[in-house]
Parts: C-alpha cells; sequence; structure tokens
C-alpha cells in the first residue's frame, strides 16, 4: 500500500494521485477493474449526471473566495445539496475531502453551509489521511466558530476507522489533545471520553476538572453520520464483485445487533481490495502487508515490519497472529486504542448493568469468552477488563455469565490489593456466603488461577531481569508481597466461613486445599520469599476429614511447608548479606503447632495432651473419658482414623485372613510397619512424603512399638 498523497486545492482538475485512489471517473465506473455485467447493468442513466454534478460541485467549493449568502446563492444551494445527496447516498471519493474540508473549516462560509457540509463527508471507500492532517492545520489559524470545530471533532473520531493512513496523525494527538484542552469544548461528552482516557497517562497535562462518574459518552442517538455510512456500505457490497472475497472471518456469520460482532472481523480496505483484484506488483519497502491477508505465522516474520494494525482494534482480539504481534510492538498507542474501546463495550453492553440488553446474554457472554482467551493468549490481563468488573461487580447476581466473569477475575492485572478488595473481593464475598456449593467452589478456583497468575507473572519477570534490575525494584517486590499475602488472607477467611456454613463438605474442602497446594510452595518454586500457613478453620477440618484423598493432600501440604521453611532457614545462615524478606516467627511457630498436632493424631495418639494451638483440639482426659469411647487416644493415628478405617480393614483382611474379628489392635509390632508399606502402595504418597519427612523412628524398639517419635 503506497502513501497516498492529497491533491492541491489549487484551481486544478481533480486527478488521480496513485494506483490506490480513484478519481471521480473511475469512482462513476465503482471502482472496479474486473466488475461483472450484471453489475454494471445495475448502473441508472442518472448516475453520470451525479458525478458530473460532484465534479462541478467540487470545483465551485475550490474557487470560493469570499463570504457567500445561502439564500442569495442558487449556485452554493445547488452544489451544496448535490455533495449532500451523493455523499449520504453513495459516500464521497477520497479526493473531495481536502476540498471540502477546507471549505468548512476555513470560515469563508456561514456555520450552517459548513454544519451541513461536515454532516455529507460520508467516505464511498478511505479517507486520506493528508486531508485530515490539512484539515487540523485549520483549527491553528482559528477561523471557524467553535460549533464547527466541535463537530468536526465529533466527524473525526467518527471517521477515524475509515483514515488510510495514520502516521502523520499520529504525532498531532499532542496538539489534538492541547486543543480540546479548553474549557468549552472539554465538556462535550465525546470530548470528555478523550480527556480521561488522556489523563491517565499524562495527569499532569489535564487541567480541568473531569466528572467522576463514568457517563456513556457516545450514544447512537447522537451519531449523524451512523445511518449514512450503514447505507453506503450496504450497497457498495452488494454491488461489489469481491465483496465476499474479503470476508476473513472462518467463524459463522455473526448478529449484526450488537456491534462488537463486527468489531472483532479485520476490515478489508478498499486498498487491499484493488490488491485482491488487480495489483498483482510485490511490495516495496515501504509498503504495508494487509492484515487481513496474514494467515500463517510464517508470514508474520517475513512481514513484520510491514504490517499495521487495522482500524478495527477489536479484530486483534480475534486473530492469534495479531496478538503475536502485539506482544512483539512496544507502542502504547495500540493498547491505547484496544483499552478504550473494550471500556466502552464492556460498559455499554453489560447485560446486567443495561436492562434492555438482557436479550443478548449469549451474545455477552461469547465476547466475554473471545476476552478471556486472548488473555489466555497474551498471558496478561487487561486494565479496562479490571475496570469493567469494579464497577459491574457490585451490580452482579452471580448467575449471569458466571463463568465468563470469574475467569476474567483470575486474570485481574497484579495491582494494589487494597485498592482492589472493597470493589471486587468484597462484592464476591457477599455473593460467596449467600450461594450454592457450586459457585463457592467457582470462586475458590478463579481466585486460585488468579494466585497463580500473579505466581507466574512475578517467575517470569524474574528470570527475564539481571539481578541488578530485580534489587533496583525492591520497592515493587515488597508490593507484590503485600498484595499476594492479603489475597491468601481473604482466601483463608471465606473458605473458613464456608466449611463451617457447608458441614466441612469434602467437596468444598478439595478446592480449598488446592489453594493452599500452591501457597505451601511459593518460596522454592517462584523465589517468593512470603509462606502463610492455611488458617486453623482451614487445617483442622483437614486433619480429621473422613475423606482419604483430604488426608492425604493435608500431609503433602505439610510436607512441602516443611520443604520451603528449611530452606528459607538454610538460606539466612548461610548467606552473609542481610535479605531483606524473611519469615516471621510467628510462621515458624505456627508450623510446629500444626506439625505436633498432626504427628499426635497420625502417629503418637496424643494429640488430646500435646496439641499447643489455640484453636487446636487439646481436652483434658476426665472430659474424654465421659464421651465413653474406648481407646479415645488411638482415635485418629493411621489406623483408626475416619479416614484410614477403609484400608485398615482391607489391610486386616489380607494379613488375617483367619480373623473375622477386624481387631485393630493387632496392627502392632511388624504388622504397623507392613500397614504402613500397604498405605504407601494404595497411592498416599502425601501421607509417605510427611511421615518419612517429618518422623524419625530412632530405634529398633521404637519402631516395633511405633510409639516413640522425634518431630
Amino acid at each position: 500500500m503506497q502513501r497516498r498523497q492529497s491533491s492541491k486545492h489549487s484551481k486544478q482538475p481533480l486527478r488521480v494521485h496513485d494506483s490506490n485512489q480513484t478519481d471521480l471517473s473511475a469512482w462513476r465506473k465503482e471502482g472496479s477493474i474486473n466488475t461483472q455485467k450484471t453489475v454494471q447493468n445495475q448502473q441508472s442513466p442518472s448516475d453520470d449526471s451525479k458525478h458530473d454534478s460532484l465534479e462541478q460541485a467540487v470545483r465551485f467549493f475550490e474557487k470560493v473566495q469570499d463570504r457567500v449568502s445561502l439564500k442569495k446563492s442558487e449556485g452554493l444551494q445547488k452544489h451544496l445539496s448535490t455533495v449532500e445527496s451523493i455523499g449520504l447516498e453513495r459516500g464521497l471519493p477520497p479526493e473531495v475531502f481536502e476540498t471540502l474540508l477546507t471549505v468548512a473549516l476555513s470560515g469563508k462560509l456561514a456555520d450552517t453551509v459548513n454544519t451541513r457540509l461536515l454532516k455529507s463527508l460520508v467516505p464511498a471507500s478511505v479517507i486520506p489521511e493528508s486531508s485530515v492532517v490539512s484539515s487540523i492545520s485549520w483549527l491553528c489559524v482559528n477561523k471557524c466558530t467553535s460549533n464547527v470545530q466541535l463537530l468536526f471533532l465529533r466527524w473525526l473520531i467518527t471517521m477515524f476507522d475509515f483514515i488510510d493512513r495514520k502516521e502523520q496523525l499520529h504525532a498531532l494527538y499532542g496538539f489534538i489533545f492541547s486543543f480540546i484542552h479548553d474549557e468549552k469544548l472539554g465538556m462535550q461528552p465525546h470530548l470528555q471520553a478523550l480527556l480521561s482516557l488522556y489523563k491517565v497517562f499524562c495527569p499532569e497535562l489535564i487541567s480541568i476538572t473531569l466528572p467522576g462518574k463514568m457517563k456513556t459518552y457516545f450514544k447512537n442517538s447522537e451519531a449523524p453520520w451512523k445511518a449514512a455510512i450503514s447505507a453506503v456500505r450496504r450497497r457498495n457490497q452488494a454491488n461489489s464483485p469481491i465483496s465476499q472475497a474479503l470476508c476473513l472471518s472462518t467463524t459463522q456469520p455473526q448478529s449484526r445487533k450488537r456491534k462488537w460482532n463486527a468489531q472483532l472481523i479485520i476490515p478489508a480496505s478498499s486498498a487491499n481490495a484493488q490488491n485482491l483484484v488487480g495489483n498483482s506488483e510485490k511490495n516495496s519497502a515501504n509498503d504495508f502487508f494487509p492484515v487481513e491477508q496474514l494467515q500463517a505465522f510464517t508470514q508474520l516474520v517475513e512481514n513484520i515490519h510491514h504490517l499495521e494494525f487495522p482500524s478495527q482494534m477489536g479484530s486483534v482480539l480475534a486473530n492469534p497472529l495479531l496478538l503475536h504481534y502485539m506482544n512483539c510492538i512496544k507502542d502504547e498507542s495500540i493498547y491505547l486504542r484496544l483499552y478504550y474501546w473494550m471500556g466502552q463495550t464492556l460498559q455499554e453492553e453489560c447485560t446486567w448493568c443495561v436492562v434492555e440488553n438482557s436479550q443478548y446474554e449469549q451474545e455477552f457472554k461469547d465476547f466475554l469468552e473471545v476476552i478471556y482467551k486472548a488473555e489466555c493468549f497474551l498471558q496478561e490481563g487487561f486494565s479496562s477488563c479490571e475496570e469493567f468488573l469494579c464497577r459491574s461487580l457490585p451490580l452482579w447476581d452471580g448467575s449471569c455469565c458466571r463463568s465468563q466473569i470469574l475467569r476474567l477475575v483470575s486474570w485481574i492485572p497484579l495491582s494494589s490489593f487494597s485498592e482492589m478488595k472493597s470493589h471486587i473481593c468484597d462484592p464476591l464475598a457477599q455473593l460467596f456466603f449467600t450461594s450454592s456449593l457450586y459457585f463457592k467452589c467457582s470462586v475458590l478456583e478463579c481466585l486460585k488461577e488468579l494466585l497463580q497468575n500473579w505466581l507466574n507473572w512475578h517467575a517470569v519477570r524474574l528470570d527475564s531481569e539481571s539481578d541488578y534490575q530485580f534489587r533496583s525494584l525492591n520497592t515493587t517486590l515488597s508490593g507484590l508481597v503485600d498484595g499476594i499475602a492479603e489475597l491468601i488472607h481473604f482466601v483463608g477467611w471465606i473458605s473458613t466461613v464456608a466449611l463451617q456454613l457447608e458441614n466441612n463438605c469434602t467437596f468444598l474442602l478439595c478446592f480449598i486445599l488446592d489453594f493452599y497446594e500452591i501457597v505451601c510452595d511459593m518460596y522454592l518454586k517462584y523465589n517468593l520469599p512470603l509462606l502463610i500457613m492455611p488458617p486453623a478453620g482451614v487445617f483442622y477440618p483437614a486433619l480429621l476429614s473422613m475423606d482419604s484423598v483430604s488426608l492425604n493432600q493435608l500431609c503433602y501440604i505439610m510436607y512441602r511447608y516443611r520443604a520451603n521453611l528449611v530452606a528459607a532457614k538454610e538460606n539466612e545462615l548461610t548467606k552473609k548479606k542481610k535479605q531483606q524478606f524473611k519469615f516471621s516467627s510467628q510462621t515458624y511457630q505456627e508450623y510446629n503447632q500444626y506439625i505436633i498436632a498432626m504427628v499426635g493424631c497420625l502417629w503418637t495418639s496424643n494429640v488430646f495432651q500435646k496439641d499447643n494451638h489455640p484453636q487446636g483440639i487439646r481436652l483434658d482426659d476426665e472430659l474424654l473419658k465421659k464421651t465413653g469411647v474406648q481407646e479415645f487416644k488411638n482415635s485418629f493415628n493411621i489406623v483408626y482414623h475416619p479416614a484410614m478405617m477403609g484400608y485398615a480393614v482391607q489391610f486386616l483382611q489380607q494379613a488375617c485372613p483367619d480373623d473375622p474379628t477386624f481387631n485393630f489392635s493387632l496392627i502392632k509390632g511388624k504388622k504397623w510397619n507392613w500397614y504402613l508399606d500397604y498405605l504407601y502402595a494404595q497411592g498416599l504418597e502425601g501421607l509417605k512424603l510427611f511421615v518419612e519427612s517429618s518422623i524419625n523412628r530412632v530405634s529398633q524398639a521404637s519402631q516395633n512399638k511405633a510409639r516413640n517419635v522425634e518431630v
């Protein structure tokens, strides 16, 4: 695609500037080189006269020098009507825009004429970048009124996708934002949108006060060009023999009712259409490779310096190749465009925030799925999704789009958890405590994924930075540690309450222990100087669970806690330099209390006497005797424990087939060791690791008695 050059608005006939643009004569022929005869026959005899009239109208506006009264000039009335009728019915060719924009912004004519001209500037194909740059220069001379300036800015925002190139336009963004930073102009809703977005990146440059409450900046009823654009697009697609060839979506046709469906498909520009039809020349070094022709990864690699993002940034989300490209480049404007479009779409189309959108729930689900898959591909969350969740979760019923919303929660970007907690965690907690068991498990799963994503982000960042760079970011690491710690404490709190509400449900406990299986290994696996023990409200229900899977998983978790704490202690002793982060003595103390309780339960049968945790199960012998339970001291060892009793029965069936009494007291001495081997053979790997790491059988006598241990 060659760079388009603007036409000089001297008194010369309109002419073609390159092969990618058409003059009025070519435009009269629908711009088609290989157009079918059936399409040509559809031309009405009056079309030629209309296009001749457009040429005359453009020449008339080129020659306007002094202010002309609309009421007194029949010529102005005639030519203005010509531009309006053709622009709104068929769209205008590229080379007329510079002339008409110059007339509208030069202040030569009355506001009524300038307004009608701007409202008729609907493109048939593209708008040359040079004409837009030229029109922006007219704002500097302050010839037109503020009303015309506002209308032009609205036109520029609406027609942005139709501008053929944007390199020069990007360079003018600073001026544009400075220009709209005027109190009178900046209070317009559509300009507030741009200023609010600009304030995110350069808050020091925005001095005017912007409303803090989010509003709908672009309403459909405020778009004077919407109907004309749709009509021109439908007419051109109906008459174009290559319209179907340019449809690049491989999915089923999407509904036209919601605007994100169209935005998720890469638009095909007219220049690329011409390339597909008749342009067989190879791209030069300065040409751009059309993104709609990008079909394979090899094409991406070969043309990575010749690509340009599509005008519809939403189409990037559904295209893995463009997501690859997005990862490779470092252009903040790309993310700015994508986040702004995504934020506006999420806000305007949320099915539980906007009542009339409830009928489109399935389409909104599909849209959220596209965003989630893009986040998984990029391995990072979008900040616009975080903003959407902060606004919408307090209004969410926990049912509509449940799976999609919780998936988006798992990709919230790493930030200050204290700021996020009130907007996201508090609404989730309210729904968590009042919803079904399935919903509770779903929330725990998404929070586990959130923790996993944060830890992965930290690990990748740690590997990609030098030691010097990492040391210089201690503040960031401290914020990371604090945020993750708060998340873990939050999960511990809701887990404790949930187990009480659900009567220590085994299914729920499984999700909770999955979360702590990540927490217990953060130091060694992710090199994060943080280790937090599960609360007693989680530990003891798992220790006394009637399910062997939960007990085995708890044993594995405690084994990994031990490995991480031992490694941390060794590093503290061997490193001469003082470490910034150290595990608190409270962490070691709480671990030791849990270990004493576990060993007392599973091995030494003295948990009721030795458990010294404030929330433990220590009980006086007199109280235990009143229960009437025989051998109460052995109630939770690996033979009598409710979760292990089934294994003990099966072992006795094999070890003592002639004894039908299932006398568990027979499992002692050598049979105790055989019983351990039997348990290990049943796949209780967590139990095996815990026993071998936390229990030291110091003598043969103690092995035979299976009672004396060292912790």
